[in-house]
């Protein structure tokens, strides 16, 4: 038989595209990424009890007990999830982290599925679930309940349906999208900058005619019901995490600083990442077939543009970096496939190695808390905010003890920070602590000390010039002692008694203890 003709003069569709653009077909499922994702949940699971709460963990648990659509830096979800965690099992850590240590193994099936999307094997899946399951962002906010573990797991959801959609075509795609992306405006409204990056990167790369699509549309406007709430809530207070975001763009941060964040771009999946996401960013950028997928390139680019020039955190494009392994884990795949494939498989293991004890030493909570190397702490500030709680709360006890019983009654503590005042709440009771207060974000919203409160226990001041202009009189009472050489934001942090008010705590809250705080 003849073969057919072929017309090569026939004009092409503007729909079609050339044959080397065709997007490959998923690759065959694998139950590889299934089997890492478990591994990585039951070792998050083994490991959540250790150490103790960390700060944001007991500042979660206090807005959940003030339930609201929206507070000054985060959403409501986290909030409601703590106390609902904390009323099926009161003061258990384990299964108040349960969910992140799920989630985290959500995350690798999500960034293995990705791979999967972009014509990854087993083999590309496979390694793309180990590359997330050793990362740096996976691993340290699965540990703890965190609005970072849920923000990544959003993030990535979104990634998969916008892949999905980019390769099939298939508009139906977007509803999903749209519906994980509202739902994670409710955790917090960082899911936006991912719209607006992917919103900039089928601009910029296509396809353009998603913008007009009734789909498109209908997805956006699932998303922006869905997040309604806390943007009302937003907006009624008026945008205070705007504010909370312009603090972290001046410094006021752990993890800020526009040289951080670009150098945290090498570090936070890991160093032994870097040649691989930075092969998938090339390739879905360049690679003919997955001329589909440039928007998603582009979107990271985006993203991390905004995110130097505003001055954001580092670690919020990260999961758009997981976009970038997966493709990359799908380039290295192929590429450990040909020619020698044992020797290329076997230096890919090797050199995994020394990247994956640093990972769990620094990430995870492995080593004693009493004997916790410095360097731990310098490189990992979370792990040491997560060491010491019950013991700074004995400190105050102890000064709260010598207290003359007729100043006791009517004492109250004041908190530099959320993290104390959680840690009062959680601890302080039975010790005989009374409450604390604190200007800090959100708390300042949760009430002020009673216009009877005229002795004060001021713990984490660092400036007594700031107490000396509320009261009469203030003085050096102790210091928090953890009984653990670890250098936090607590540990060895004064404690004042300060007594006499100079003006009704209704004149001072909400001006100077909110700048103060």
């Amino acid at each position: 038989m003849s073969e057919p003709a072929i017309d090569i003069d026939r004009p092409r569709r503007p729909t079609e595209q050339p044959p080397s653009a065709t997007p490959p077909e998923p690759g065959a499922p694998t139950r590889g990424p299934w089997l890492v994702a478990a591994a990585t949940s039951v070792t998050l699971l083994l490991l959540a009890g250790r150490y103790g709460y960390h700060r944001d963990e007991l500042y979660f648990l206090l807005c959940g007990r003030h339930l609201d659509w929206g507070y000054v830096d985060q959403g409501p979800l986290v909030p409601a999830l703590a106390r609902l965690l904390d009323e099926i099992a009161p003061g258990n850590l384990v299964v108040l982290r349960t969910p992140s240590a799920l989630l985290a193994g959500g995350a690798v099936l999500l960034v293995a599925a990705i791979a999967r999307e972009l014509g990854g094997g087993r083999g590309g899946q496979s390694f793309a679930a180990v590359l997330a399951a050793i990362s740096g962002i996976v691993l340290a906010s699965g540990h703890l309940l965190s609005t970072t573990t849920v923000d990544l797991v959003v993030w990535l959801g979104v990634a998969w349906c916008a892949v999905r959609l980019l390769r099939t075509g298939d508009t139906r795609w977007a509803l999903p999208l749209g519906l994980v992306l509202g739902v994670g405006m409710l955790n917090k409204l960082l899911p936006a900058l991912l719209a607006v990056g992917l919103l900039a990167g089928v601009l910029i790369a296509g396809p353009r005619r998603l913008l007009r699509d009734p789909r498109v549309l209908a997805a956006a406007a699932i998303a922006l019901v869905l997040a309604a709430p806390n943007l009302i809530w937003q907006a009624a207070h008026g945008f205070p995490q705007l504010g909370v975001a312009a603090s972290i763009s001046d410094g006021d941060s752990s993890y800020s600083g526009r040289l951080d964040a670009f150098t945290l771009q090498f570090l936070i999946i890991s160093p032994y990442a870097v040649p691989i996401w930075i092969a998938g960013l090339v390739a879905v950028l360049r690679r003919p077939a997955w001329r589909s997928y440039r928007a998603m390139g582009w979107a990271w680019v985006v993203v991390l543009g905004v995110v130097l020039v505003a001055g954001g955190k580092g670690y919020y494009d990260a999961p758009l970096l997981l976009v970038l392994a997966a493709a990359g884990a799908v380039v290295t795949a192929a590429w450990a496939s040909r020619g020698s494939a044992w020797l290329r498989r076997g230096l890919l293991a090797v050199g995994a190695v020394p990247f994956l004890l640093p990972s769990i030493v620094l990430l995870l909570p492995v080593l004693p808390a009493d004997r916790l190397p410095a360097f731990v702490v310098d490189v990992n500030y979370d792990a040491g905010e997560t060491i010491g709680w019950p013991a700074f709360a004995d400190s105050l006890a102890t000064v709260h003890r010598g207290l003359p019983e007729s100043e006791r009654a009517r004492a109250v503590v004041l908190t530099a920070n959320y993290g104390e005042a959680g840690a009062v709440a959680r601890y302080g009771p039975a010790r005989g602590l009374p409450r604390a207060y604190s200007g800090h974000n959100s708390m300042l919203d949760f009430g002020r000390p009673p216009a009877d409160a005229d002795v004060v226990i001021a713990v984490g001041w660092e400036r007594p010039d700031v107490l000396n202009g509320w009261f009469e009189q203030c003085v050096l009472a102790g210091r928090v002692d953890q009984r653990v050489e670890v250098a936090n934001d607590e540990n060895g942090g004064p404690i004042h008694v300060c007594r006499g008010l100079r003006r009704p705590w209704a004149e001072i809250w909400d001006t100077e203890v909110r700048r103060a705080g």
